[in-house]
């Protein structure tokens, strides 16, 4: 920050008027309007922005009072958007409704309103009052406000206002005052600086001054004055020894550094203040405002830019959320890491500053240096926490066994600064590239000397890793260089086009020798690119496209944060090139395809590879903009051809690294596009992407590269693929625009579903895609298209086959699908699906869901069979109802019987078949249903025989009382009651051996005695005209096995029993002697049972005492 007091020392004065007032206006109005300046006010405005004025008071003894005059005149800043850039975000749109609350429009509005008065320029220091509105719904007052800004070179160096207001940006008050001076420069009164008018006076009138000084502000100023006064009287004091006396409005020093004013403690506290937010989107928001305010000082070529990084970087370095995590071993928030990210970024344009001094250049790198050593400082590597040992995994299984692994030292982590350090190491003294950035070649100027400098044209060409030249390209446009960064794009896209055909023509030369020659290796080939350009942390594409694209703009200066719509942008030709399809716009395309075409190897961490996709969706969002005219189209046209051409330089290409990024999303818009004109070439570019080689190139190490089964496994799993169900998200919708296109096309449409057949590897997506086909294929206001529906049905089957052995929760809804899909196509896909069920369905689907819909009225009615027909498809369905009840017989049973309901030879083998199955199989809830089933219709004595088979797989303990089966075993007893004495004779025995609770065997035991047995016999006699008898069989075994199971139960429930029960035991006591009564010897059993439990329970006194008072035993 620049000092705003300098000493000031006696000079000649002759130039000042008799009251020491400068004169403020040497010109009249009239003179202003001229729209030629004189030489004095250019000379002057050219001084006061570039030479401190102590240098001129120092240079000249005597300087003319009219050149001081001006010179003071023009050092106050002279544009508006100066004032903005330190009183408003960056990008700030003036509509906006959030624009209108900040700093620098309030300050407009005052201004406008008239706030601001009493302004006074004394020297280099501005002063004056702006005065707030009053505000009667608070009862608030006018409040005038007192403001002083101090100026030097152009600059504001400091301001103070009474407003007290605490940010990073400057108050309203200080807006108005500044944009007053800037519009209403000359009705500012103007004055000398102070010491200037104090050598107007003698002692007298000195001491009069400083008398009526302290007098107006003693409460303020007294102690002060007294404290210089007593250094002035000492002879030797410091004040003493230094000539002169300091004068806040003469301007700065010599030395003084020479910027913009920021409030450096209100920056670090506001950073502090979002960090300390966590990972809440306003303050993300808020943070990134600070990148674009850094980035726009860097534009301005203001010094400011690198000091506020510096203040932000130590901010984010001291964040305790940094320690916590690293302790932790967790990884920071996505929204924490794109900010980390974009602080390293903005770092590498600072320190690629072209016009930046050696001492800069070292001080920033000391900074990094210093960061980067910093234990908390953030890997470059955002996964690399999570995966810390996965490198150094890989090196020890793939090397030699007896190799000392621990004699290798760990290279140093890459910290998110690294690249910043690196740049700082780069120069811009290349003769070849300032030629380029200067625009001196000409065509016929030095492109002889060095042939790889320049293409056939003779244009020049830059050979640099492309993340660095486009690192150079944003530092460029950064810094406001835009020119020169525009020319160097332009080189960089040439450089890239050239080294296209230099890959191609390899290419062609190795695929020659290649099949010359055979090899016995079936592996992926090894990535061609180090890096890929799409997802890397500079966005070298994105950056190239930019810029070029802000050529196009009406304005210039589009990019980014303008609308991207595609009337903005036009055809600009290069300068100096006589190809006129060739523009900006078409190189801005070209590079953004051969960046999306270009193969890369899928990053190994989460964050990367989200950040690889994020990038590309947003390059793609970007060239979607731009409407397709010829132009255009001839470039995509081009790109599509080299890059089907490209070999493993491609992503396209024919050999690919198993592991290369898919280009699915970027194939959906080339077919998109080149599909209304080169059709045959879109459907080689979508066929040629549906590949996803890390699924279908699976194999395992070599043998001859050592290591066992276990190091194959895991190396297998390097590197995990976190975005595979996006990317095979994107591959299904490729897959479904293809099918819609080649909808009209038989053989184009076969070709595609192979390929989908061949490529996609999921279940789910591939269902989807079979969906897609389905509605494609019948749309609501057409015919349906027979081609596409058959498209759709292979792919359902394909579903089919994948799921059939694995779990999926969507399996019952493919199924359903399926059916729906084979009812559209025509009776032979059902009866198709119905003959080889087995290939595609598990028995139970077969038969419930499959033949039942199939055989259901809805779809007969549908189809509009024929008798034949009708015949055929119910033939296949009881086929396979007997199949799949043969299989899985306890869940297929019972569908398989409704199925064969009208076909007697078919209902007898499928009943057979349960028969067989109940012994070792079915359990008794599946016998009882079924059994029900053939009650209901209309076979009781089958029902009779399944109900005995159920009985007998059937457990149920003394205190199952509420247990499922309970109203089975009712009803199948009254079947037996229904069908005969002899039927419920066998009956019984079963029920007594396999059933212990008494509350059953009882109603069971009343229910038999309610009618005769027999009532529902067929052959219309009455064998027994009365009620059964308790005490004659068949009801006498079961009498006796109901007392014996309640006198069972009493005991098991008086072993246990606590006194809050005992009102429950009384009720089931109840009920017992109920049921004893029933029998001739009962109430002698019952009391029995009472002695007896007095006998052995005689401690429980309290029940004894509940059992005599209710039974007086």
């Amino acid at each position: 920050m620049a000092a705003t007091k300098r000493l000031c020392t006696s000079r000649s004065h002759n130039s000042y008027c008799e009251n020491g007032y400068r004169i403020t206006n040497l010109c009249s109005k009239k003179e202003y309007t001229k729209n030629v300046e004189s030489l004095l006010d250019i000379s002057a405005k050219v001084v006061a922005e570039n030479i401190p004025f102590q240098r001129i008071e120092q240079q000249y003894d005597r300087i003319p009072e009219p050149v001081q005059n001006r010179i003071v005149y023009w050092s106050f800043p002279r544009n508006e958007r100066d004032i903005c850039m330190y009183s408003s975000y960056a990008h700030s749109v003036k509509d906006s409704c959030e624009s209108q609350k900040l700093p620098f429009y309030q300050g407009i509005k005052l201004l406008e309103g008239g706030a601001v008065g009493n302004v006074l320029q004394i020297g280099f220091h501005l002063s004056g009052t702006v005065t707030e509105a009053a505000n009667p719904l608070f009862s608030e007052p006018e409040k005038p406000i007192k403001v002083s800004i101090s100026f030097d070179r152009c600059k504001i160096t400091s301001v103070k206002c009474g407003c007290g207001n605490k940010d990073i940006f400057w108050c309203q008050h200080v807006v108005a005052l500044s944009l007053y001076r800037i519009r209403k420069a000359s009705v500012v009164e103007l004055r000398v600086p102070i010491s200037e008018t104090l050598l107007q006076m003698n002692r007298e009138q000195l001491q009069k001054f400083a008398q009526y000084l302290i007098s107006e502000h003693h409460t303020e100023v007294l102690p002060t004055a007294q404290t210089i006064a007593d250094e002035i009287l000492q002879a030797k004091s410091e004040i003493n020894l230094l000539p002169g006396a300091p004068d806040p409005t003469a301007g700065a020093s010599v030395d003084d550094d020479n910027s913009w004013h920021l409030d450096e403690e209100q920056v670090q506290e506001q950073v502090r203040s979002f960090l300390s937010q966590g990972v809440y989107l306003h303050a993300s928001n808020q943070l990134n405002s600070m990148f674009a305010k850094v980035r726009e000082m860097l534009r301005a070529r203001d010094s400011n830019g690198a000091r506020m990084l510096t203040l932000i970087t130590e901010q984010f370095l001291a964040d305790p959320r940094l320690s916590v995590w690293k302790t932790q071993g967790t990884s920071m928030s996505d929204k924490c890491r794109q900010l980390w990210d974009e602080l390293g970024a903005l770092w590498v344009c600072v320190v690629l500053n072209p016009n930046s001094t050696i001492l800069e250049k070292q001080h920033w790198h000391v900074l990094l240096e210093q960061w980067s050593m910093n234990g908390l400082c953030p890997l470059e590597d955002a996964d690399s926490r999570q995966m810390p040992d996965v490198p150094l995994t890989r090196d020890l299984l793939l090397a030699d066994a007896h190799s000392s692994f621990h004699q290798v030292p760990r290279p140093r982590p890459r910290t998110v600064f690294h690249r910043s350090l690196e740049a700082s190491q780069l120069t811009w003294d290349n003769e070849h590239l300032q030629n380029i950035l200067h625009d001196t070649y000409t065509k016929e100027g030095d492109a002889g000397h060095c042939q790889d400098q320049f293409d056939n044209n003779g244009l020049p060409l830059w050979h640099e890793h492309i993340p660095t030249s486009c690192a150079r390209v944003d530092a460029l446009k950064s810094h406001g260089y835009t020119r020169k960064a525009l020319r160097l794009a332009v080189t960089i896209v040439r450089t890239m086009q050239a080294e296209q055909l230099i890959n191609l023509e390899r290419k062609k030369t190795q695929s020659g020798s290649s099949r010359s020659s055979s090899s016995r290796s079936t592996r992926s080939p090894p990535p061609s690119n180090a890096e890929g350009w799409v997802g890397h942390p500079l966005d070298p594409i994105g950056v190239l496209f930019d810029t070029l694209l802000e050529a196009c703009t009406d304005d210039g200066r589009g990019g980014e944060n303008s609308s991207h719509s595609s009337s903005r942008y036009h055809h600009i030709p290069l300068p100096s090139n006589t190809d006129n399809t060739e523009s900006y716009l078409t190189l801005a395309m070209e590079v953004a395809l051969i960046g999306l075409g270009q193969q890369r190897v899928m990053p190994p961490g989460l964050y990367a590879q989200e950040k690889s996709c994020k990038q590309e969706e947003k390059l793609l969002s970007k060239i979607q903009s731009i409407t397709p005219d010829t132009k255009i189209l001839s470039v995509i046209t081009k790109q599509a051809n080299l890059l089907l051409e490209g070999g493993p330089h491609s992503g396209f290409g024919v050999g690919i690294h198993h592991e290369s990024y898919p280009m699915h999303t970027f194939a959906r818009y080339l077919f998109s596009t080149l599909l209304s004109n080169e059709i045959d070439l879109a459907f080689k570019i979508g066929i040629r992407a549906m590949r996803l080689p890390v699924l279908e190139n699976t194999e395992e190490l070599n043998n001859e590269e050592g290591g066992g089964n276990i190091g194959s496994a895991i190396l297998s799993r390097f590197p995990r693929w976190f975005v595979l169900s996006r990317i095979e998200s994107q591959q299904c919708e490729l897959a479904s625009t293809l099918l819609a296109a080649a909808k009209g096309d038989t053989s184009r449409l076969r070709g595609v579903l192979e390929c989908a057949q061949r490529h996609i590897h999921s279940s789910s997506q591939l269902f989807k895609l079979a969906q897609d086909a389905f509605k494609i294929a019948t749309p609501s206001d057409a015919p349906k298209h027979q081609a596409t529906l058959d498209v759709a049905f292979e792919l359902g089957l394909q579903v089919m086959r994948m799921t059939l052995m694995t779990l999926n929760w969507r399996r019952r809804e493919m199924v359903r699908w399926l059916v729906t899909c084979a009812t559209e196509v025509g009776v032979k896909a059902l009866i198709s699906i119905m003959q080889n069920w087995f290939q595609y369905f598990a028995p139970i689907e077969a038969t419930s869901t499959v033949a039942s819909t199939i055989m259901s009225p809805a779809t007969t009615m549908q189809l509009k069979l024929s008798y034949q027909q009708m015949e055929e498809v119910a033939s296949c369905a009881r086929k396979l109802a007997l199949q799949c009840a043969n299989k899985d017989p306890q869940n297929c049973a019972l569908c398989s019987l409704t199925l064969c309901e009208k076909d007697t030879i078919a209902f007898e083998t499928a009943y057979q078949i349960v028969i067989d199955a109940a012994a070792h199989v079915m359990n008794s809830s599946q016998l009882f249903t079924i059994a029900r089933y053939m009650e209901h219709r209309a076979y009781p004595t089958r029902a009779y025989t399944l109900a005995l088979l159920a009985m007998k797989n059937l457990q149920l303990a003394y205190n199952q009382d509420t247990h499922p089966a309970i109203n089975d075993i009712h009803w199948a007893c009254a079947l037996s009651h229904s069908l005969g004495k002899n039927e419920l004779t066998r009956m019984i025995p079963l029920l007594v051996e396999n059933v212990q609770c008494a509350t059953v065997l009882s109603d069971i035991l009343r229910r038999c005695t309610l009618t005769a047995p027999g009532m529902a016999s067929h052959d219309g006699k009455r064998r027994v005209i009365k009620p059964l008898s308790y005490d004659k069989p068949p009801l006498r075994q079961l009498m006796d096995a109901t007392m014996y199971a309640y006198i069972n139960t009493t005991h098991s429930k008086l072993t246990h029993i606590s006194p809050r029960h005992y009102g429950d035991f009384i009720e089931f006591l109840s009920k017992a002697r109920e049921t004893f009564l029933l029998a001739q010897d009962g109430h002698i059993q019952f009391a029995q049972l009472i002695e007896n439990m007095k006998l052995v329970y005689k401690g429980k006194k309290k029940l004894m005492y509940l059992i005599k008072e209710r039974f007086g035993l």
